[in-house]
């Protein structure tokens, strides 16, 4: 008598290898279900295919360019999830990641169309899982931006338990007459700064170490100037600044930089013709209190601040002198600095 096939199926036995290993499968599958309607939400009708397919599907349909160009990006959130960890708030990382990727692809000119993540973790903690994704869902909706696909991988070994990592993609488009790459900075233009929400995303690791380590406080410390919890206070939203550069007449903008690790000594340049120099006056604006806590904290060369902390600006605008009273307007921006002859770089004024 032939003997009968074997199941392809997994058995409760083989189930149970793997979750021994590390690996809960079952229980993947069940928190991945419940994030249908948060990610749904992001959609609109370029999306196509279903939730959980092997490669998301977006229409390229953009009406109204005549060569549209596709913009990508991709980033962290880098040790400002040791944050979260510590205060036991996961919420705001998901949109710290997705309003990082829409500004870079933002200073190109660039709108979104969307967005990939990626968590790796020890193992799936369903309620800080949940979070995440409406973190994710909340950005990209606001962003006008579609959370179209993820990875979601459980590592035993890899991680300490409770910790994850996160990844995120993003793709936009920019009609290439429109691209910004500030060639048509030139001298006598004004830069305007557009304030931060705090650290954003960059500088965590010495935060972390000036405020924690040697200062000796904790997420739930208070400290002078600074209304909430220090952890509170770390855990800031990166700012999307989309909107308000949406508000700018086209052809008003020359350049763009987001403010983000290597601080407005190192971005600023990526924008500039090399035979201008960005001369930043820092008297212009009043630092949060955060950067004072940590530079005094840290004994840190106020230079050095500049380089790794935004010190209270997220994004730069360059514009024309003509130009320089509309913009303010219509961003609420300061000016903090002019273009003047040079060779690529940035100059402070203290």
């Amino acid at each position: 008598m032939p003997k009968s096939p074997k199941s392809a199926n997994p058995t409760a036995k083989s189930k149970k290898a793997y979750a021994a290993a590390g690996v809960d499968v079952d229980l993947g599958n069940r928190v991945k279900s419940g994030i249908h309607a948060m990610v749904k939400g992001t959609h609109g009708a370029e999306v196509l295919g279903k939730i959980g397919g092997f490669g998301g599907l977006f229409r390229a349909n953009f009406k109204g360019m005549k060569d549209p160009v596709l913009v990508s990006s991709v980033d962290g959130v880098g040790t400002k999830l040791k944050l979260a960890f510590a205060a036991n708030k996961h919420d705001t990382v998901g949109q710290d990641l997705v309003n990082h990727c829409v500004n870079d692809i933002a200073v190109v000119g660039a709108r979104p169309l969307f967005f990939l993540d990626y968590i790796g973790a020890e193992r799936l903690d369903p309620p800080v899982f949940q979070q995440l994704i409406k973190g994710f869902a909340k950005a990209c909706k606001e962003a006008g931006c579609a959370l179209i696909g993820g990875e979601t991988a459980q590592m035993p070994g890899m991680y300490q338990q409770g910790e994850y990592d996160l990844a995120g993609t993003i793709v936009g488009v920019v009609d290439r007459k429109l691209a910004l790459d500030g060639s048509r900075t030139k001298v006598g233009d004004v830069i305007i700064g557009l304030a931060s929400n705090g650290l954003h995303t960059n500088g965590y690791s010495l935060a972390r170490k000036v405020l924690f380590e040697k200062m000796g406080l904790h997420v739930d410390s208070m400290l002078p100037g600074v209304a909430k919890t220090l952890g509170d206070e770390l855990l800031r939203v990166h700012k999307n600044y989309q909107p308000l550069l949406a508000k700018l007449p086209q052809g008003m903008i020359k350049g763009l930089a987001h403010i983000t690790g290597g601080g407005l000594i190192d971005n600023l340049p990526r924008v500039l013709p090399k035979t201008t120099d960005a001369v930043i006056d820092t008297k212009t604006w009043k630092v949060p209190a955060i950067f004072e806590h940590i530079r005094e904290g840290g004994s840190i060369d106020r230079t050095e601040m500049y380089q790794v902390f935004n010190m209270g600006i997220g994004m730069t605008v360059v514009v024309s002198a003509a130009d320089r009273e509309k913009a303010l307007k219509l961003t609420k921006g300061k000016v903090i600095g002019r273009i003047e002859k040079g060779s690529g770089v940035v100059r402070l004024e203290f």
